[in-house]
Order: structure tokens, then C-alpha cells, then sequence
């Protein structure tokens, strides 16, 4: 009986290894918000999403979509920030929280829609 393989999905929270890292891009190991779909995440071994960070320092920044997780601890999406990474590779995980509320989803794409204006 074959086991069923784990494939992130839109809107699941993923742990994922930022490394190698350059310049001020994020590095270590973080959340991703997963933006991309199941099927396209297993088709391609590549992931699309928008990092997460727990910094307060993102409290101030307009890029930054803040949210309330688990254990009431704010964690903030950086829509300025898209990455895609190899998910396999980069041994992705699962997050705790596991999936981000649809309306954190919904408003980080709006904001990455106003930045890179994919669609009207």
C-alpha cells in the first residue's frame, strides 16, 4: 500500500529553509504563507509564497500583513517579498498553525497584486 506524500497547498503555512540568502533578503529557516496551488507544488518541486517573520519591527511596515496565530502571537506576511523555492529540496514542513486565515491570504495577494499589478 503505497503512503500518501505530503504537498503544500494554497494557504498552508509552511517551514521552509530561506539559505543561501543575500543582501537584506530573509534567511534561516521561516514560514512561508504558500500562495501557489497543490497541483502546480507538485507538478514543478517548486513552491511559491510569501515569507512570515514574528519581528515587531514589520509592525510599521505598509508591506506587511499582521495576523494573530496560535497561542495569540502576531506573525506578519511580507507581500513585498514573493520567493519560490524547491520545496522538496529545501525538506519543506508543515507548520504548527498549518493553514493562514483565508482573509490573511486574500489581503496579502492584494497587496502583492498592487505591487507587481498581475491583474485589474
Amino acid at each position: 500500500m503505497a503512503s500518501r506524500i505530503w504537498v503544500p497547498e494554497r494557504c498552508d503555512i509552511i517551514w521552509i529553509d530561506f539559505n543561501p540568502q543575500v543582501g537584506c533578503e530573509m534567511k534561516d529557516l521561516h514560514p512561508l504563507l504558500v500562495l501557489s496551488p497543490k497541483a502546480f507544488n507538485d507538478r514543478t518541486r517548486i513552491v511559491i509564497g510569501l515569507p512570515m517573520t514574528t519581528s515587531e519591527s514589520n509592525e510599521t511596515n505598509p508591506f506587511a500583513v499582521k495576523f494573530v496565530g496560535a497561542k495569540g502571537k502576531a506573525s506578519y506576511v511580507l507581500a513585498h517579498q514573493p520567493k519560490s523555492f524547491d520545496w522538496r529540496l529545501r525538506n519543506a514542513k508543515l507548520h504548527p498553525w498549518k493553514k493562514a486565515p483565508e482573509e490573511v491570504l486574500v489581503l496579502a495577494s492584494e497587496m502583492l497584486n498592487q505591487i507587481i499589478r498581475i491583474c485589474e
